[in-house]
């Protein structure tokens, strides 16, 4: 298991008000102890800064538009989801997520399963 204790900002995020981010839509869908999905809506140029989760997994279903997700570790990779496209990223990987498109991206985010924390990884 990979750690992660240099500059470590655990953020609880129990509603999209108090997201350390500001993107243009979050709908909460459901919400459970250990799993939990939104539907987001990214403007053009909108991004979700670098974080990772302690213990959940992130599974992302894009709705509309192409979806742009970065991860590191081992090495930084990049990739461009598109709508009908979907992608999942493993607990302790850190990532960065992006509509680099002109139009707004939706998609479907389900995470867990596992507590779910939001640390920044710089």
């Amino acid at each position: 298991m990979r750690r992660h204790d240099h500059n470590v900002k655990i953020v609880p995020v129990s509603h999209p008000d108090t997201a350390p981010y500001k993107v243009k839509r979050i709908e909460p869908v459901v919400k459970g102890s250990d799993v939990q999905a939104r539907v987001f809506t990214l403007a053009p140029g909108e991004a979700i800064p670098w974080h990772y989760h302690r213990q959940c997994a992130d599974y992302y279903f894009v709705l509309a538009g192409e979806l742009s997700i970065t991860t590191r570790e081992p090495e930084q990779k990049s990739r461009s989801i598109p709508a009908g496209g979907s992608f999942d990223i493993a607990p302790q990987t850190p990532h960065l997520i992006a509509n680099a498109g002109a139009q707004d991206c939706r998609f479907l985010l389900v995470q867990g399963v596992g507590a779910y924390d939001w640390i920044k990884a710089d």
